[in-house]
């Protein structure tokens, strides 16, 4: 950590071991002022409204408001608190939409102290903390050939990611619970949903299937 200041960091975990543990971790830890725990992603949001900290440690997989909504929300609403992930998962369900919701920063809960010293004093100076691994993942992302069946002129209008564009067409063809057919959570394809309604301007499941079909991820029955 520099020496120009002293980082206000709140900590959002769902599990209170893990949580206390990171706060007993980051208060020994030289420039960093620990000013707030959250327990969920409501709460995250709440405490950022409230303490406007410079960061805020965000795990993913949280109640009521995961991490991914809770990021997407803090972005819009408070754009001097940073958001760097430190969450158990660093798979592309978890790693691109935390992305593309604003974080700038991404560890796994395997990063050693000097790990998140590093990514807090990158994220605050304007630079992107991310793990070895991380950006490893994202290299071989975005050096994988490109699939002739998601090319991007075929990808649908609004800004959709391909997997939210997946999970639309899943909701169209009548899939009841796409998480179980891409092997996610839940809250995963809630947030995708989100997401998606929010950049195609859609407000209930009829739209979203019209909308489907209009890009023609989707045939209508029959």
């Amino acid at each position: 950590m520099t020496e120009r200041t002293v980082a206000r960091v709140v900590v959002a975990d769902d599990q209170m071991v893990v949580r206390e543990g990171i706060v007993m971790l980051l208060g020994l830890l030289p420039g960093i002022e620990v000013v707030g725990s959250a327990a969920d992603g409501e709460e995250a949001v709440r405490l950022v409204a409230e303490l406007a900290p410079d960061l805020i440690l965000m795990d993913l997989r949280m109640p009521r408001c995961d991490g991914v909504e809770a990021t997407r929300r803090i972005r819009l609403e408070h754009l001097g608190t940073q958001v760097v992930v430190l969450t158990t998962y660093a798979d592309d369900d978890s790693l691109f939409p935390a992305l593309q919701t604003g974080a700038r920063g991404y560890l796994t809960k395997d990063a050693d102290s000097d790990e998140i010293v590093r990514a807090i004093d990158d994220v605050l100076s304007g630079e992107a903390g991310l793990s070895p691994k991380i950006q490893r993942r994202l290299l071989e992302r975005f050096t994988e050939p490109v699939s002739p069946r998601r090319r991007p002129s075929d990808e649908p209008s609004d800004g959709l990611t391909a997997r939210e564009a997946e999970v639309l067409r899943l909701i169209a063809e009548g899939q009841s619970n796409p998480a179980r057919t891409l092997h996610v959570s839940t809250a995963t394809v809630k947030t995708h949903i989100s997401n998606l309604f929010a950049k195609a301007g859609l407000r209930d499941r009829a739209q979203a299937i019209h909308y489907a079909y209009r890009q023609g991820l989707a045939q209508p029955p029959g």
